[in-house]
């Protein structure tokens, strides 16, 4: 039986993430994270040895931070024609509890708006949350993009 107590607690840590990320909340985003915490968007998204396969990102806490510096200075070129995304969260689903960590499983479906366009990018994403007292901390978030093996257009934010 699930712990929906839990599961609350944890919905409402990943829509305040996806909230940041949609009204380009940057710098707060990257205070959510531990660390040591990876951010991976797979190419295969069947792939689990991230660190040695071909990754769109395979984000460390530098590397995140440089993104972030990239897309709030202008430097992406792919950001100056995005408009806005909007992410659309559910199916949350704590796949592990320990008194360490929690792993959550959930779909995303993100739009963005570019030159008038509407473009979309389901994925399933899994969060592996660290605990600190009564909120958490990202040690590790996966997208895996639905249609990743395929053509994607040069995306200028963070997924």
């Amino acid at each position: 039986m699930t712990d929906l107590s839990l599961l609350n607690q944890v919905t409402a840590f990943i829509n305040t993430e996806a909230d940041m990320l949609d009204f380009q909340e940057y710098n707060e985003w990257l205070g959510l994270w531990s660390d040591t915490g990876v951010y991976v968007v797979p190419v295969d998204p069947k792939e689990t040895d991230f660190a040695n396969t071909l990754n769109y990102a395979y984000d460390k806490a530098e590397m995140r931070r440089l993104r972030v510096n990239r897309l709030l200075s202008g430097e992406a070129v792919s950001t100056q024609t995005t408009d806005k995304t909007v992410r659309g969260l559910s199916r949350f689903r704590i796949l592990e509890d320990s008194d360490s960590h929690v792993t959550v499983r959930c779909a995303m479906y993100l739009s963005e708006c570019r030159h008038g366009n509407l473009k979309s990018y389901p994925a399933d994403v899994t969060y592996k949350l660290a605990r600190t007292g009564n909120d958490f901390q990202i040690e590790e978030k996966v997208v895996r993009l639905q249609n990743a093996d395929a053509y994607l257009s040069s995306i200028g934010y963070i997924l």
